[in-house]
């Protein structure tokens, strides 16, 4: 029987998700300290304020084009660099091409109509130093590119496609070949790729089909996602199993970042929504290119069909003061997702949840996390820990409440749902053996 979570009788400003500004927000993170005005600004980038405008079709870039454009799309961006900066601009159109990479001073902008779709070929993706499934490594380029920027934006009511259907059912035939295929056996581009970025707005713009990742965000800070549309199928793409989505087309994927702000989006994505890492691996906390994740906030969200609508890991350090607050939950497998990797030493704390409502399978859910771990050796072997999870106000109907497995491999301590703290002793304990085995 299905049972409601949470306190009915709330003021209907807290529960109403999707509102677009909510008068009273908490001041303070979970863990008591001040939460900073930057995350009240959620007013959007004016892109005529952002330079010269450079719209492609004027430099010889052809709407429809069957052939890949990229070197014509990237000499845009670079002029445009070299010019002192300004406006990359997508008409109304579609425009083919592979990896793009964005110079300091360059935005992206899409009107109405424009379509910026991604080339369903691996090879017009750069092999290079990169960032993916918490590990730093040589891997695919994204499709939308920024590195090292200050003041990125794209912005736009077009669409970012990644054209990923080709790409979906070669890693399902692949993963029907063999079952232990990874996301790094099956060749595929994410679509865009922040890294070593700060004052970044990504708004209004349509992020869809996205190969594998849609949004990756690693070593960045003060990034705000606005308004954006996030979907990938979640069936019908693979005609031997209708029930065949788009393999791990995670939505926002967070990696040693602070200060992210997701606000007003809408995702519906094959895997979990938004994701917070910072890397995986028995040693992973003695890797400097690992790190921890903090001060993140999604509100006002509306989520269709994910498997989360909050994720923390698989591939997680550290990750302190993320909130989910005033969001309507449609489909979701699960509110609040905690991945215990028996291999990786894990610290998830200061989590509140707060203003949910809608419909889920299980609102929160922690299971030791299985899929492809390689436990190493390692004597001094810290235990994880969450710690100081938060769950209030919230108005959900629910399968399960709490589908949560305790180990010796991790702790949880005070977890409270509406001021109440939940006993976990009543819960069953995971092993190897009977942890579930998830292959997204």
């Amino acid at each position: 029987m299905k049972r409601i979570f949470g306190i009915v009788c709330l003021a209907l400003a807290v529960l109403t998700a999707g509102a677009k500004k909510v008068k009273e927000q908490p001041q303070q993170w979970p863990d008591g300290t001040v939460i900073d005005g930057w995350f009240q600004n959620t007013q959007k980038v004016d892109v005529s304020t952002l330079g010269k405008q450079y719209v492609l079709t004027d430099y010889g870039v052809m709407a429809g084009w069957p052939r890949v454009q990229t070197k014509e799309i990237q000499a845009v961006i670079d002029r445009c660099a070299q010019e002192g900066g300004g406006v990359i601009v997508v008409p109304t159109g579609t425009f083919l091409s592979g990896a793009l990479f964005f110079r300091q001073g360059t935005h992206l902008h899409l009107q109405e109509g424009a379509v910026l779709k991604g080339s369903d070929r691996i090879i017009d993706y750069p092999l290079l130093q990169t960032r993916f499934e918490g590990e730093t490594c040589k891997f695919f380029s994204a499709f939308i590119n920024a590195d090292g920027l200050d003041g990125f934006t794209i912005s736009g009511t077009g669409t970012i496609d990644g054209n990923g259907l080709q790409y979906w059912q070669e890693f399902w035939i692949r993963r029907s070949w063999n079952p232990q295929c990874t996301n790094k056996d099956a060749q595929r581009p994410r679509l865009t790729y922040v890294s070593n970025c700060k004052n970044v707005t990504i708004q209004d713009v349509h992020l869809i089909n996205s190969a594998v990742w849609t949004n990756h965000v690693y070593r960045s800070d003060h990034v705000r996602y606005l308004d954006c549309y996030i979907y990938a199928p979640t069936e019908n793409i693979w005609p031997e199993n209708p029930k065949r989505g788009a393999p791990s087309s995670d939505a926002i994927d967070i990696d040693v970042c602070h200060d992210v702000l997701i606000d007003g989006c809408f995702m519906h994505v094959n895997d979990d929504a938004v994701v917070i890492k910072g890397g995986k691996g028995t040693w992973a906390d003695k890797d400097e290119t690992n790190g921890p994740t903090e001060r993140v906030i999604i509100q006002n969200c509306r989520y269709g069909k994910v498997h989360g609508c909050l994720t923390l890991g698989s591939e997680s350090l550290h990750d302190r003061n993320i909130i989910l607050r005033n969001c309507q939950v449609d489909q979701a497998s699960r509110v609040l997702w905690l991945k215990m990797r028996p291999d990786t030493p894990q610290h998830y704390e200061y989590v509140l949840v707060e203003g949910i409502k809608g419909h889920c399978g299980s609102f929160l859910f922690i299971h030791p996390w299985t899929q492809f771990f390689k436990p190493g050796d390692r004597k001094d072997m810290p235990l994880s820990r969450c710690n100081n999870i938060v769950m209030r106000n919230n108005q959900v109907e629910a399968k399960t409440m709490f589908d949560v497995k305790t180990s010796d491999k991790y702790e949880l301590i005070d977890f409270t749902v509406d001021g109440s703290p939940i006993d976990f002793s009543r819960f069953s304990k995971a092993t190897k053996e009977t942890a579930p085995k998830v292959y997204l």
